[in-house]
C-alpha cells in the first residue's frame, strides 16, 4: 500500500515539514510541543497533520482519513470557551479526559488553540499533565507568539515557531492547490482572516463564494439604508453565517448513527460533545467571516480614496466601492474599520451576533455617510 506523507499539506512552512516528519520517522516525537506564529500560519493544519502521523500516517486508511476530516474520536480540538480565555473548568476538563483510554487508536492527540490567552490559574490546573501527560497522549499547543504564553508552558513544550507566509505567497499556494485564480484566491484570503487553510475550503465553494457577494451586497446598499432597513439587513447577515451549519448538523448525526452499534454510550457522549464544540465553532467561524469580508470592502474603499485602486481586493464590486469612496474620507473608512474589529471581538465574547450586527451596520453608517446618507444630502 502507498504511503501518503501527511506533511505535504501543511504550506508555505518548508523547515516545520522537514522537522515534524523526521520527528516522527526517527522515533523522537515528545510529549508536548508549543507551535507558534501568526494567524494564517498554518499551525493548525501542521497540528492535524502530526495527528494523523502519529494515529497511523499512511494516509489512506479510515483512521487517516477521520483525522483529515477532524472526525477522529481520539484527536481531540479545544479552543477558549471564556470571553477573555480558558476557563479553569474547562482546563480541569481537558485533563480530566487524557486519563480516559482511546476509543479507536492506540494513542491519542489534543490540540489546544490560543494558549497565549490561558492565565496564571489555568495554566496550573494543566501543568502536571502538561509534564507528565499518560504514556499514550501528545499534546500539542498553538499560541501566537513565544513570549505571550506563559513561561511555565513554554518550559515544558518543544517550541517550533512558524514563519509568516507573505500575502502574495499566500495567495499563488491557494490558486495551485484549489484551481483558482490569483484574484480569487486574494478574496478567499480576505474572507478567512489570512488563513490558507480555510481559504482552499472557501474559494473552492460555490455557497461560500455567493455568501461574500451577499455579504458585500449589505455594504453596497448602507448608504441607502434606513433603521428599518439596517436591522433588516443585520438579520439577513445572521442568516447567511449560519446557512452552513444544517449540512454540518446533517453529517455529524450521520456519524453518531455509523458508529452507535459498535461504541459504547460514553464513547459516543464524547463524540457528540465534540460534534457540539465543533458546531459552535463553526458558527464562530463563519460570523467572524461576515466581519472580515465587511473589513475587505471597507480596506478596498480606503485604497480608492487614498488613489490605490490596484491595492483592490473586491474588483468584482468596484462600482459599489468607488461610490463608497466618493462619499466618505480616509479619517472615517478608518473609524469604520475599528468598528468592525470591534463587532469581531463582540462575537468571540459571546454577544448575541444580530445585536452585534445591528450595531455595526448604524456604527458603519455613522462613520462614512455621517447622519445623514450622500443619497439624502443631494435632496
Amino acid at each position: 500500500m502507498s504511503v501518503i506523507d501527511p506533511f505535504e499539506g501543511v504550506f508555505g512552512q518548508p523547515q516545520v515539514r522537514g522537522f515534524l516528519r523526521a520527528s516522527v520517522e526517527n522515533g523522537r516525537v515528545t510529549h508536548a510541543y508549543l507551535f507558534t506564529g501568526p494567524a494564517g500560519s498554518n499551525k493548525t493544519l501542521a497540528a492535524y497533520a502530526l495527528a494523523e502521523a502519529l494515529i497511523c500516517g499512511c494516509g489512506e486508511c479510515d483512521a487517516c482519513r477521520k483525522v483529515r476530516r477532524r472526525k477522529h474520536p481520539d484527536v481531540h480540538y479545544y479552543a477558549p470557551e471564556g470571553a477573555v480565555g480558558y476557563l479553569v473548568d474547562q482546563v480541569r476538563d481537558i485533563v480530566a479526559d487524557t486519563a480516559l483510554a482511546p476509543i479507536q487508536a492506540s494513542s491519542k492527540v489534543y490540540i489546544v488553540d490560543r494558549v497565549d490567552l490561558m492565565n496564571a490559574a489555568s495554566a496550573n490546573a494543566f501543568l502536571k499533565t502538561l509534564e507528565e501527560p499518560p504514556d499514550d497522549v501528545v499534546l500539542i499547543l498553538l499560541g501566537r507568539t513565544r513570549e505571550s504564553v506563559l513561561p511555565t508552558i513554554v518550559s515544558r513544550c518543544s517550541v517550533v515557531p512558524f514563519r509568516h507566509i507573505p500575502a502574495t505567497e499566500a495567495a499563488g499556494i491557494i490558486a495551485q492547490q484549489a484551481g483558482v485564480t490569483p484574484a480569487r484566491a486574494r478574496i478567499g484570503l480576505a474572507a478567512c482572516d489570512g488563513s490558507i487553510t480555510k481559504t482552499i475550503e472557501f474559494v473552492k465553494s460555490n455557497e461560500r463564494m455567493e455568501f461574500r457577494k451577499s455579504v458585500l451586497g449589505v455594504m453596497g446598499r448602507l448608504a441607502s439604508m434606513d433603521s428599518w432597513a439596517c436591522i433588516e439587513a443585520a438579520r439577513e447577515l445572521v442568516d447567511l453565517a449560519k446557512a452552513p451549519l444544517d449540512e454540518i448538523r446533517a453529517a455529524q448525526e450521520a456519524e453518531i448513527r455509523e458508529n452507535e452499534d459498535f461504541l459504547a454510550k460514553s464513547a459516543i457522549r464524547r463524540i457528540e460533545e465534540r460534534n457540539k464544540k465543533a458546531l459552535t465553532a463553526k458558527s464562530l467561524e463563519s460570523l467572524h467571516q461576515v466581519a472580515s469580508i465587511a473589513a475587505s470592502f471597507l480596506r478596498d474603499v480606503l485604497a480608492v480614496c487614498a488613489q490605490s485602486p490596484e491595492l483592490v481586493v473586491n474588483a468584482d464590486v468596484m462600482t459599489a466601492i468607488e461610490e463608497a469612496a466618493s462619499a466618505t474620507d480616509e479619517a472615517r473608512i478608518a473609524r469604520a474599520i475599528a468598528s468592525v474589529r470591534a463587532c469581531s471581538a463582540a462575537i468571540s465574547y459571546n454577544v448575541s451576533p444580530e445585536t452585534c450586527f445591528d450595531a455595526l451596520l448604524f456604527e458603519l453608517k455613522e462613520a462614512l455617510y455621517g447622519s445623514r446618507s450622500p443619497y439624502q444630502a443631494c435632496i
